[in-house]
């Protein structure tokens, strides 16, 4: 086991927030309790993280053959059901095709700045990137949703929306599973990534609770008809920026979902194309983040990445259509279009939170701590890591 070291905090002089609910002190211990904020898209390379992207990518050996199809048959257990509410409107919309989940290679290349141009000349096969992150008490999985574009319809009618747009996307979730002995562990909780705000999540009957975040709501299960129907996280995007939740948080996905269009994915063993705007069973295929010439190893490939933590967009013309930023904007003018703004799942950051830049992906036990409380919760973080890839502890 790997000891990371732990950055102490001292909360003694943090002040106690009030409930949002007629001013009562919510609990003795300080939570931060998120107000919405403005969307960061261009977010700066901290050298914490820069480290941590220049350790080598160790490949498992035979002897750890069995162990790596363990962590392989646990993200495939817990891979999430994922709503993803679709619009079809809007001058870069594609007739709803710029909301399908893909990977970054879905046109054949590894050039993240085509991926704009050719969103409506490929098929976009569903895909989830995952990785794995273990210590002796809990499995961290996280699962990255890639878009080719963050974009927009030229109208604030969606939550933290707003007018400009971008080449690639990429949000997700952590889901945290305790080592209980048993073959699949216990689902303890799950963090969104919406954009620069992460948000926290419980199922029922889990005894995580809020910690120095207050948690935002109950994670539903659903089923997946293609396996045994054992319950699976259930998240949902919205549309245009793609920003991911636990399904039902949001009233307008909630409305979307039971009467609306959207696609409906489940993780199996077929990477399919949605057959429109409206399809509600499409299969995804899990892959591996660490997968060889996969997202890790290609991270200083400077056509898909413009630096280690951003992928690599721009805003040039669109032989096949509108360019980036027509959206924004309703009419012939052109809105923003942000380069280089996309981030990669070891890059994401909530700028309100403690845990540095980065944690969701390469230090979730120390995000986790601070997020939750739980009964036994250690003092400190356990960061005795026995799996962690993003700083090459493989043993």
């Amino acid at each position: 086991m790997h000891q990371l070291p732990y950055r102490h905090v001292d909360f003694t002089h943090v002040p106690v927030p009030f409930a949002a609910a007629g001013g009562t002190v919510a609990t003795s211990r300080p939570h931060r309790f998120r107000v919405p904020l403005t969307r960061r898209r261009s977010l700066a390379v901290t050298a914490a993280l820069a480290a941590v992207c220049g350790a080598g990518l160790t490949q498992p050996t035979a002897a750890h053959a069995d162990a790596a199809a363990d962590r392989a048959a646990l993200a495939q257990w817990w891979a999430p059901v994922n709503f993803q509410d679709v619009d079809s409107t809007g001058e870069t919309a594609l007739g709803g095709k710029s909301d399908y989940i893909t990977s970054y290679d879905y046109d054949g290349d590894l050039n993240g700045r085509n991926n704009w141009e050719n969103t409506g000349q490929f098929p976009l096969a569903a895909h989830v990137y995952y990785s794995v992150v273990q210590t002796p008490s809990f499995s961290y999985l996280l699962y990255t949703y890639f878009h080719p574009r963050d974009w927009s319809d030229g109208v604030l009618d969606n939550y933290q929306e707003d007018l400009t747009e971008h080449e690639n996307d990429a949000e997700g979730v952590l889901v945290v599973v305790a080592n209980d002995g048993s073959a699949h562990g216990q689902l303890k909780a799950a963090i969104t990534v919406a954009h620069s705000n992460f948000y926290s999540w419980v199922p029922s009957g889990s005894d995580f609770t809020s910690g120095q975040e207050s948690v935002d709501g109950t994670l539903k299960l659903q089923g997946d008809p293609h396996d045994d129907g054992h319950g699976r996280p259930f998240t949902t995007q919205q549309p245009n920026t793609h920003a991911a939740w636990a399904e039902g948080y949001l009233s307008q996905e909630r409305s979307q979902y039971a009467s609306g269009d959207g696609i409906v994915y489940y993780p199996g063993s077929t990477a399919e194309v949605p057959a429109g705007s409206d399809d509600r069973d499409v299969q995804y295929t899990l892959t591996d983040v660490f997968a060889a010439n996969g997202m890790w190893a290609n991270r200083t490939l400077t056509t898909l990445f413009a630096t280690t933590d951003n992928f690599a967009g721009d805003d040039s013309a669109n032989p096949y259509g509108a360019k980036c930023g027509a959206g924004g904007v309703l009419g012939p003018a052109n809105g923003a279009c942000d380069t280089d703004a996309a981030n990669p799942p070891w890059a994401w950051d909530d700028g309100d939170d403690l845990p540095g830049r980065g944690y969701l992906a390469t230090n979730p036990a120390e995000l986790v701590w601070d997020y939750f409380d739980w009964p036994g919760k250690p003092a400190a973080p356990d960061l005795a890591y026995t799996w962690d890839q993003y700083n090459g502890i493989t043993s």
